[in-house]
Parts: C-alpha cells; sequence; structure tokens
C-alpha cells in the first residue's frame, strides 16, 4: 500500500541505486525507486547486474549523498564491502552505502556488512514510510570529501553548486580540449539516450585518449518535485573511465533542459577535459527550442542532433516541429520498424523544404556496430571538426550507402 508523501525538501536528495553484479531480480529495487520520487527524491538508477566499477565511478560522477543497494541473489557480504572499499580508494569514502536484500540479508550477516563500512541494511518488511523516514533523516547533507575535491569529483560537486544555484569555486582548467557541445533532442522513445551510447562508443574508438561528457536530462515530477534519473540504465559505454556522465533533473524548468544546463555545459566547456560534450533534452514536443537555435538568447551548444523515430504520427504531425528547420543533424532511428521506409521519404522530403542541405542519417542504435550510426558519427566528427589534444585522428569508420 502507498504511504503518504512527505513535505518536498527544498533541495533534493540524489540517491544512486542499483542491483549487483549477477542478480536480475530488480522488482523491489524498482519499488523502492518509485517510492523515493514520491518523496521529492532525485534517483539515479544504475540498474541490474552492476558491478563495483560501475557503481563507484557513477556514485562520483553523480556526486549522490548516498548509494543504495538491492541484493537478493547472496553474496552480499563480499559485493557491500567491495563498493565500500572501491569508494575509500578513490578518496570517496564519505559516500555512505545502505541496503536490503528480502530474506537474503540476515541480521548476523549485517553485523558484519556495518563492521565492514556499510552504513545500514532495511531488513525485509520494514515498512516504505520507515525507509524514507529515515532515508529523509539521515542522508539529507551531502557527502564531503577530506581535502579539496579532485578530477572527476571535483567536476561532479561543481555541477552540484550549479544545480544549487550556487556560483562556487571556479572550475580549474586540467585540460587543453577544446569542447565541441552537441544538443540531442527529440521527441520521448525515439531512442535518444540509446543512440548517444553508441555515439560513444564510437568516440571512444576514434579518440583513443579523447575524454567525451554527456549532460542527460530528465524531467523532475510535478507534484513531489522527486524525480527518476534513468539514462544511465542505456549507457553501457559510460562505464569506460574516459566519459563523464551526469543526470539533471528539470527541477521545474519546462525549456526541456535543467536551469542548471548552461552553467554545467560552462564548467565543462571550462575544465579542458573533454573533446566532445552530449546534452540530452527531455523528450520535447512540437514547439520546443531547449538548445536556443532559434536565436531566443545565446546558443547553449554548437550544433543540434535531432531524433525522430517512424512513428511520429503522420505527414501533418512532422511538418509541425520547428526543430526540423533548424537542426544541423537529423537521425530517424530505429530504422528496423515497417513503417521506416515511408517515414524516411516524408522526412527527407521535409528536410529538402528547408533548403539548407540538411542530410538524414538512418539509425538503428539497438544493433551494435549499425552502419548507420557510423555515419551520423562521422557527419558529427566532421562538423566539430573533433581532433583531441592527443593529436588522434578519427578511426576509419565502415560506412554503407
Amino acid at each position: 500500500m502507498a504511504v503518504a508523501k512527505s513535505p518536498r525538501p527544498t533541495v533534493p536528495l540524489r540517491i544512486l541505486t542499483a542491483v549487483p553484479i549477477c542478480d536480475g531480480h530488480d522488482s523491489a529495487i524498482t519499488t523502492i525507486n518509485i517510492e523515493l520520487a514520491r518523496h521529492g527524491i532525485e534517483v539515479i538508477y544504475l540498474g541490474y547486474h552492476q558491478s563495483v566499477a560501475t557503481i563507484a565511478r557513477a556514485a562520483v560522477q553523480e556526486d549522490v549523498n548516498v548509494v543504495g543497494l538491492s541484493s537478493y541473489n547472496g553474496g552480499h557480504i563480499v559485493f557491500f564491502k567491495e563498493v565500500v572499499d572501491a569508494l575509500r580508494r578513490g578518496g570517496n569514502g564519505d559516500i555512505p552505502v545502505f541496503g536490503g536484500g528480502g530474506g537474503t540479508i540476515t541480521p548476523a550477516d549485517e553485523r558484519v556488512m556495518r563492521r565492514q563500512g556499510t552504513d545500514r541494511i532495511f531488513f525485509a518488511g520494514t515498512p516504505l514510510a520507515e525507509i524514507m523516514e529515515l532515508i529523509r533523516r539521515d542522508y539529507a547533507r551531502l557527502p564531503r570529501p577530506k581535502g579539496r575535491p579532485q578530477g572527476d569529483r571535483a567536476l561532479a560537486r561543481a555541477l552540484t553548486l550549479a544545480e544549487r544555484g550556487d556560483r562556487g569555486p571556479k572550475v580549474r582548467r586540467s585540460g587543453s580540449a577544446r569542447s565541441f557541445v552537441v544538443g540531442v533532442a527529440g521527441p520521448g522513445g525515439a531512442g535518444k539516450s540509446t543512440l548517444i551510447d553508441e555515439l560513444t562508443s564510437r568516440f571512444l574508438r576514434s579518440f583513443p585518449s579523447g575524454r567525451i561528457a554527456i549532460l542527460a536530462n530528465d524531467p523532475s515530477h510535478p507534484d513531489s518535485g522527486g524525480a527518476i534519473l534513468g539514462d544511465r540504465v542505456s549507457a553501457i559505454y559510460a562505464q569506460d573511465d574516459r566519459v563523464f556522465f551526469r543526470s539533471l533533473a528539470t527541477r521545474g524548468s519546462l525549456t526541456g533542459l535543467s536551469a542548471a544546463a548552461p552553467a554545467a555545459i560552462e564548467i565543462l566547456r571550462a575544465s579542458g577535459e573533454f573533446d566532445l560534450i552530449l546534452v540530452e533534452s527531455v523528450g520535447v514536443g512540437q514547439e520546443s527550442d531547449p538548445f536556443r537555435i532559434f536565436g531566443r538568447g545565446p546558443k547553449l551548444v554548437d550544433a543540434t542532433l535531432f531524433v525522430l523515430a517512424p512513428h511520429y504520427g503522420g505527414l501533418i504531425q512532422l511538418q509541425k516541429i520547428a526543430l526540423l528547420n533548424g537542426a544541423d543533424l537529423v537521425a530517424l532511428n530505429k530504422c528496423d520498424h515497417p513503417m521506416a521506409h515511408t517515414a524516411r521519404a516524408e522526412i527527407q522530403a521535409r528536410l529538402n523544404q528547408n533548403a539548407r542541405g540538411q542530410t538524414l542519417h538512418a539509425t538503428t542504435a539497438a544493433k551494435h556496430f549499425d552502419p548507420g550510426v557510423d555515419q551520423l558519427f562521422a557527419a558529427l566528427a566532421r562538423l566539430g571538426a573533433l581532433e583531441p589534444a592527443g593529436g588522434e585522428k578519427p578511426c576509419q569508420l565502415r560506412i554503407e550507402a
């Protein structure tokens, strides 16, 4: 039974939730995620079958208040300890870890796990209201590392301060990369997150010493202020240390981006760490302009990629989408769909009417090594004249007509 919601917190807590490697039980964590969001908490969900390194990296980059793990298949004593140890080794032992595991974690196990550094275990049968109350009471404050944050932790904290409206200390420039910033927009369900992940894989192969940053915007719930930030579930290649991935909740902004997105982009640019920055908007509608490409204020990005799926609703709906007029790159994703052939012809005709020489890229991002995604990445690299500080040139990608 659903529990009564608590008052909305002034600044939302950010909790990273995940299910350990070799564990596919996600029904309990899904219930907890929904309840956390209903209580005004921002949940960054990694999914199930997650490794220690992936959890520790995400906790740092997302600058979370706490990590919550759900384990149902045993191995919890070892796994929780390894997560705690991984955070400590990176100088991030101030980030607490809690968890639960139905009937698989016993009181005797809990005693061992707490001695090893796990902060708390919620046992089976604990009322949801009690869990919510304890989380909000005990983890409201941001963890504070010993000394000045370094590397990704410093970037992550700067982004958190930007979300809170606090300018905070300037980010020290630690690299010499000239960032090319691409805004990725499109309606919900077009496959933007999966396409971004596949573009990330091409970047990592093409530029062996380059870094890429991803800012993924998801909507906050208008009632509670909470959010389930789930784009990391699709981010397979974000498990590489050369990828910096940050989830942003809109927190009431109706532009398709968090109000902190402009500052976040500038923070990442100023670091000099990233050759490519991809900014994903929430699913946008027909009149949306999240990246200001039509001149309503300074543009937020250097180029815009607009992504559609074949089921956009018909030709008249296609004609209404203003972003198709100004997008630098356009992708028809999910081209394995039966409607893709007709959609491709209709969208190309729509682009031809713009008379801007726009090319439509046909992609199937759900298929690894898709030649359409190869072609799209090659066009993106040319547009941004991508050349990392290490001097690598893009690898020769396989292009098919």
